[in-house]
């Protein structure tokens, strides 16, 4: 745990009642030292007011001072709307003295109410914090939270910003310019929005998440210390606020070198939990102040608060990063399956699929479900692993035992999700069965590679290998013994097991057990449950596994990848931080089950991935991804060290 302090007798600025433009609210104060002096601009909003025939609070820039950057005075009001740009409030400053003169960006609202169009990046300049000299508009797109560097990288003048902040998805962004008067040309500013994806700052987990410039950067013998506010669940109703901090390149600001390994602050205190918006806190200032950083941020859009934590501590709490996880690649055409009406056994939908590629084919055993919500196994088969050439008018496979048959009226049954695995001549088929009322459980059939290659459907008779009265499913076999023994994996509520048998034998009552458990982790994507996606691939730096996760705010199925040990699977060697699919298309936001993304099988081609996967648990997709550079992204992954030892 990071040994981060709020000030014992936060907040250290609070509404001043006895002041008209900020007797509502004091806060999102941004903090910068000169000399031994400590400057404070925080947002400032009156008490609600007839202003050009609207009635609303307004919002302006209040300015403060102090000698030990905790007790401030001389409060003042410093800037105000008095442009047309500007014309509806100015809001959340951040400050930096800059080649002689002190820059103060600002959001600039021009509308009233407030939407997209009308809420931009403004710049005020001042020769000493005491009156404004020059003022310019600055984004002619949306955009808040601009900060600038203290300082020239490689002779340039360096700018981050939050970009589309209200046209979300937003992203933290860096611009680069030649001289002081680029910051607010429009035709440069026009030019660089045309490439914005170019000048990113990947600091985001989740597709879902918000992330907005915190404060200035800080520089470091390290590099550029960052500390910026991480939304969580944005999108959801019910957004979670962190404080993190991240290390960005001295020499290239778009580089994250390192990233502290928790938040440094979520909503706790009661001046955080209550005020104007509930459970807020929001970064604007970071300073060094001896051996300790001083981080500022407004606490419940009501006041300023102070954090502090001793340098040294943070920079031991932050990892090295490892280079971006490859991105997986939809194909164009998908979905490659549709359930077919006219069929009755797959009349509803097809999904969750199945692969296996024997020689220059892959066969895609698919699930498909009926309109009484029976499912049964389904396949089709491609050369190329992207067109269908055969498609099997019949199941393939059918519920066929007790276990598996309905056992009341509506009510789900049948053979669910297959996972299949080649052993030599034989290939193995997991799959959930499911009666309807009983749990469901794992079974294990199989088929010789000849006979499937010949499309001669002889499946052995099936096997419940799981234990009775336990949920249990998303089961694999591993492609080859390890250490003498058959490995499986399933899982059983909300962990990924692994058991280690002899045989694959389960007659009297001989069951999987619970051998090795990989868990959920706590306040991540996958923080709920999780299950395995397809069987594990097989590279010389360990077992890759594709893998589903749910989180606790929005329940959603998104897919991450995890290095094993070769000859210990039940040791994770690294794990992706953030989601590899998560869904964002039209076919996998609605459907039966909505928003899920669902792989069964992946099967390698060259060096490509082909990733099978259920949509909306309606259609059968298909995305492809680069498997050497996944596994090395993992491999590196599995030896991350932290920046300061």
């Amino acid at each position: 745990m990071l040994p981060i302090k709020r000030y014992l007798h936060n907040p250290i600025l609070l509404p001043d009642k006895g002041q008209k433009w900020e007797e509502y609210s004091a806060f999102n104060g941004a903090v910068i030292k000169v000399g031994d002096q400590f400057h404070i601009l925080y947002r400032a909003m009156s008490e609600e007011m007839d202003y050009h025939d609207r009635r609303l609070r307004l919002s302006s820039i209040g300015h403060a001072v102090s000698r030990d950057g905790i007790h401030f005075t001389d409060r003042e009001q410093f800037i105000k709307p008095e442009l047309e740009w500007e014309r509806y409030g100015c809001e959340d400053p951040r400050t930096t003295y800059f080649e002689g003169k002190y820059y103060t960006f600002y959001t600039a609202i021009s509308s009233y109410p407030p939407d997209a169009n009308g809420i931009k990046v403004g710049l005020a300049i001042s020769d000493d914090m005491k009156t404004v000299t020059e003022k310019h508009p600055v984004t002619p797109f949306n955009a808040k939270a601009m900060v600038l560097l203290p300082e020239r990288i490689n002779g340039k003048i360096t700018v981050l910003l939050t970009v589309n902040t209200d046209l979300p998805p937003a992203h933290i962004a860096y611009a680069q310019f030649d001289k002081i008067e680029d910051l607010w040309s429009d035709e440069l500013w026009h030019e660089w929005y045309l490439d914005v994806s170019k000048h990113r700052v990947h600091l985001k987990k989740m597709k879902k998440d918000q992330v907005e410039v915190g404060a200035v950067p800080v520089k470091t013998e390290f590099g550029w210390l960052f500390v910026y506010s991480y939304i969580s669940n944005y999108f959801t109703g019910k957004p979670e606020f962190k404080v993190e901090a991240a290390m960005l390149d001295t020499d290239n600001i778009s580089k994250v070198i390192a990233i502290a390994q928790e938040p440094l602050l979520k909503p706790e205190e009661l001046y955080e939990l209550e005020g104007t918006v509930r459970n807020v806190v929001f970064p604007t200032g970071a300073v060094v102040n001896g051996e300790t950083l001083f981080i500022y941020y407004g606490a419940a859009d009501t006041s300023c608060c102070l954090a502090t934590v001793p340098l040294i501590s943070l920079l031991k709490r932050m990892s090295l990063t490892h280079s971006d996880m490859p991105r997986h690649n939809r194909y164009v055409g998908n979905p490659i399956l549709l359930p077919k009406p006219w069929h009755a056994w797959e009349a509803k939908a097809v999904s969750n699929a199945g692969v296996v590629r024997i020689e220059e084919e892959t066969f895609i055993l698919y699930r498909g479900l009926s309109e009484d919500n029976t499912s049964s196994i389904g396949c089709a088969i491609t050369r190329d692993g992207i067109h269908i050439d055969e498609r099997f008018r019949d199941p393939i496979y059918v519920p066929r035992m007790e276990f598996e048959k309905k056992q009341a009226q509506n009510v789900g049954s049948g053979c669910e999700d297959p996972r299949l695995t080649r052993i030599d001549d034989t290939v193995y088929m997991c799959y959930t069965a499911y009666d309807g009322v009983n749990n469901p459980r794992v079974a294990l059939t199989s088929i010789l590679v000849d006979d499937l290659k010949n499309r001669k459907w002889i499946w052995t008779k099936p096997q419940l290998v799981s234990p009775p009265g336990i949920d249990d499913k998303d089961a694999c076999l591993f492609p080859e013994k390890i250490n003498g023994k058959f490995v499986f994996m399933h899982r059983i509520e909300p962990d990924i097991v692994l058991d280690y048998v002899d045989k694959l034998d389960f007659s009297e009552n001989k069951w999987l057990q619970i051998r090795d458990v990989i868990p959920p982790r706590r306040n991540s994507w996958d923080s709920i449950k999780i299950g395995i996606s397809a069987p594990p691939i097989k590279s010389k730096d360990g077992w890759v596994l594709f893998y589903h996760g749910i989180n606790l705010a929005d329940h959603e199925y998104r897919v991450g990848v995890m290095l094993l040990d070769l000859s210990n699977p039940g040791t994770v060697l690294s794990r992706s931080e953030y989601p590899l699919m998560e869904p964002e298309t039209e076919y996998e936001k609605n459907g039966i089950v909505n928003n899920v993304v669902f792989p069964c099988g992946v099967a390698l081609q060259n060096d490509t991935a082909y990733i099978y996967y259920g949509a909306a648990d309606k259609v059968v997709c298909l995305s492809t991804i680069d498997f050497p550079a996944l596994v090395a992204y993992l491999k590196e992954g599995s030896t991350s060290t932290y920046l300061l030892q």
